[in-house]
């Protein structure tokens, strides 16, 4: 087993780990689109993609972004996203691992906190989380989405789609 930042050239096998995220996701938008966002993603020393591998396949992986901060003495902060681990593969440490590794990456870092929202309802997810480290009693998390248009309501194209 091994716990490394994703490579570059590694974003398909993460592509198709990532079907194991949701069991619906919006459509991936075209290669040059796809490409241009990795390389951001590749090129920004704040923003981690983690992943385990056994025997060269990934099979968990989490995205860390540390965050810059004028509080707490501008100690920064982190956000732990897109936390998954292959199907056949649960069970077995691997997620718990690479959030430890991401931890221990912000920790390095400085971050004064690390947080993880979850959109999954169950306990078990939820006792997964404190396992790893994750308090869930802390503080209380708000999400905002942007409201989506009306069936009929014309679009906006000058504005970029997320």
């Amino acid at each position: 087993m091994e716990i490394r930042p994703i490579r570059k050239s590694e974003l398909i096998q993460l592509l198709g780990l990532y079907r194991h995220l949701h069991e619906t996701d919006d459509p991936l938008p075209a290669s040059d689109v796809l490409e241009r966002t990795w390389q951001k993603i590749q090129g920004d020393p704040n923003h981690k993609c983690f992943g385990v591998f056994q025997d060269g396949v990934i099979v968990s992986s989490c995205i860390l972004c540390i965050i810059p901060n004028l509080t707490r003495g501008c100690r920064p902060y982190g956000i732990i996203e897109n936390v998954v681990t292959h199907s056949a593969f649960r069970r077995r440490g691997f997620g718990r691992k690479v959030l430890q590794h991401a931890l221990d990456h912000a920790w390095r870092q400085g971050c004064y906190k690390v947080m993880l929202l979850t959109g999954r309802k169950n306990e078990a997810t939820y006792r997964f989380y404190e396992s790893a480290g994750f308090d869930r009693n802390t503080k209380q998390a708000f999400i905002a989405k942007p409201k989506t248009a009306e069936p009929d309501a014309p679009v906006d194209e000058s504005r970029p789609h997320s």
